[in-house]
């Protein structure tokens, strides 16, 4: 039977989550997430993209360079906005805005060729994410301050892995670490920019108000993950 297409609005903001078959890691070493992040940049566009076929490419190399300044000379009219991201060793989370009428959609069929790539890499066939990406659209300001935050915070589940059944053990390392995990846009909210080029932060700026509040809402969330840690080594004192 076929699947029915996608209700997604223009101007719609939405959760978008898109997983490794098999709950595979789609990212290996730090290679795999500069590349995917790439991707992220170069694929918003309605151009045509063969960045994927740099597999082989070293980015070191002077000739990747002047790839990837041709690219984007070339690159305009956008897909999307993209307004947030992370990126965990087996699935990717996004915050993306419909600005184009297909434009998710297409943007999201685009990223799938780091396929090609991690394909190419590591010597496998097949496809590598699920059939399909799961999008949510955000209805109201409680529901965009709880995707922001969570989507910021998902790395804490990588080093503290009772995370979102708020057993949060070291609430000032999970902060700390947080800020060092890089494949994020989350430096770009809360210090300095590290993907200005693909991250829209006008949005989120505007909703918190400032770079301190966006941490502030991070680091509340993740603070509140840890009560019932510190309910219960109260409890045990």
């Amino acid at each position: 039977m076929p699947r029915e297409p996608r209700q997604i609005e223009i101007g719609g903001i939405y959760h978008v989550i898109n997983r490794a078959v098999e709950g595979r890691e789609i990212f290996c070493k730090p290679q795999d997430f500069h590349r995917f992040i790439l991707g992220l940049e170069f694929c918003n566009t309605d151009k045509s993209t063969d960045l994927w076929r740099l597999v082989g490419s070293d980015p070191t190399l002077p000739e990747f360079a002047e790839r990837l300044k041709s690219e984007r000379s070339e690159k305009s009219d956008p897909l999307v906005k993209n307004l947030a991201f992370v990126l965990m060793p087996n699935h990717i989370h996004l915050i993306l805005q419909e600005i184009k009428e297909g434009g998710i959609s297409k943007y999201m069929q685009k990223l799938g060729g780091y396929s090609t790539y991690f394909n190419q890499q590591y010597k496998r066939t097949g496809s590598l994410f699920q059939s399909r990406f799961k999008s949510v659209l955000i209805k109201d300001d409680n529901q965009l301050n709880n995707v922001f935050v969570y989507l910021h915070s998902n790395p804490v589940e990588l080093w503290e892995s009772g995370w979102k059944d708020f057993k949060v053990k070291n609430q000032k390392q999970a902060i700390k670490k947080l800020a060092e995990y890089w494949p994020s846009s989350y430096n770009d909210y809360v210090g300095e920019p590290r993907f200005p080029r693909v991250v829209d932060k006008k949005f989120f700026l505007d909703f918190y108000g400032s770079k301190k509040d966006c941490r502030q809402a991070v680091e509340d969330w993740i603070s509140f993950k840890a009560q019932e840690t510190e309910i219960a080594k109260k409890t045990l004192e």
